[in-house]
């Protein structure tokens, strides 16, 4: 199966990254990572007939250093993975830090990428170096209490998180590996086990971010592509979405629907000629790929949420498995 994405109004980023869909506020969230921007926007219809809606900004406010991904939280604002830090935000981008997990006493620079909450609102955040250190990166699981537990070493460019609608399946990419695996999640422990191989890319392909729809098909976010590519759970080809623009950074779900894909792409590694071929890189897009997303709980720093994805949880909201 193949869809079309088109482009939205927000103007191009530099590194367009982190979309998630604020389900509180009805609001879209995504970061301009190398900018250290923080936008917000809505969903609303789009003039031209397609059916498809359009995001109109609302928000935006600047961090001082690069920002991989922010997620609400439960008891109101927001939380970040930014620089090397874990940083609460409010609404207005006042920020107060959490707790920095990223040692730089080995005089590589690092900073965070991309960032998701699990099933439990647990938030876990990768990184990188600024100079692409072969495996100098990590994964990191931010506790509500402020606790910070490594999960992964040995990590080149942390990205593609998602979990299985069940939630004992957690997705991973390291991209230059060109590959997602899979995990055993535990999600009462927030512990992960048993990494193998999903799903392989090819040259001059990387995994970047990823979403997973209630049928447990993942959606990744392939740089150099121009691509979404969608895999079954046992991780066969299902579907492509076409991008005009090769570097396809990160997708949500998003909506009240949660039916619409939205896309964030990246100007950043284009060069003039390339990006006069591709007039919208670093733009959102959307397309309504005949598929519904699972929501992501928001960080759990406020009353605890059940897990979206126990089986309780599960039954209540009829989440197939």
């Amino acid at each position: 199966m193949r869809w079309n994405a088109v482009p939205c109004t927000p103007g191009p980023g530099l590194l367009s990254e982190g979309p998630v869909w604020d389900r509180n506020r009805g609001e879209l969230l995504w970061v301009d990572i190398t900018a250290g921007l923080v936008h917000r926007g809505v969903l609303v219809e789009r003039e031209d007939g397609s059916g498809l809606p359009d995001v109109a900004p609302l928000t935006t406010f600047s961090l001082d250093r690069h920002v991989g991904a922010v997620a609400p939280r439960a008891s109101g604002g927001l939380v970040a993975a930014a620089g090397t830090d874990f940083l609460n935000l409010t609404e207005t981008g006042e920020r107060s830090l959490i707790v920095t997990p990223v040692e730089d006493g080995d005089g590589v620079r690092r900073r965070m990428n991309d960032a998701k909450c699990d099933p439990r609102g647990r938030l876990l955040a990768g990184t990188m170096t600024y100079d692409l250190t072969e495996e100098a990166g990590s994964l990191y699981r931010l506790d509500p209490d402020g606790t910070v537990v490594t999960l992964l070493d040995s990590v080149t460019i942390s990205n593609g998180l998602g979990w299985s609608p069940d939630g004992r399946l957690f997705y991973f990419a390291d991209s230059p590996t060109r590959r997602v695996d899979v995990f055993d999640y535990d999600t009462a422990a927030g512990t992960l086990s048993g990494r193998r191989p999903f799903a392989g890319f090819g040259e001059g392909e990387e995994p970047d971010g990823l979403a997973v729809d209630i049928e447990g098909r993942v959606w990744v976010a392939v740089w150099g592509a121009g691509e979404v590519r969608a895999f079954t759970p046992e991780g066969e080809p299902y579907g492509v979405v076409e991008v005009p623009a090769a570097h396809v950074t990160s997708c949500a779900f998003a909506g009240p629907d949660l039916d619409v894909l939205v896309i964030t792409t990246a100007t950043e590694g284009r060069s003039s000629e390339q990006l006069r071929d591709e007039p919208d890189a670093g733009r959102l897009f959307v397309c309504r790929p005949d598929a519904t997303g699972l929501p992501v709980p928001p960080f759990a720093d406020g009353p605890a949420p059940a897990s979206l994805f126990d089986t309780t949880a599960q039954e209540q909201q009829e989440i197939p498995s």
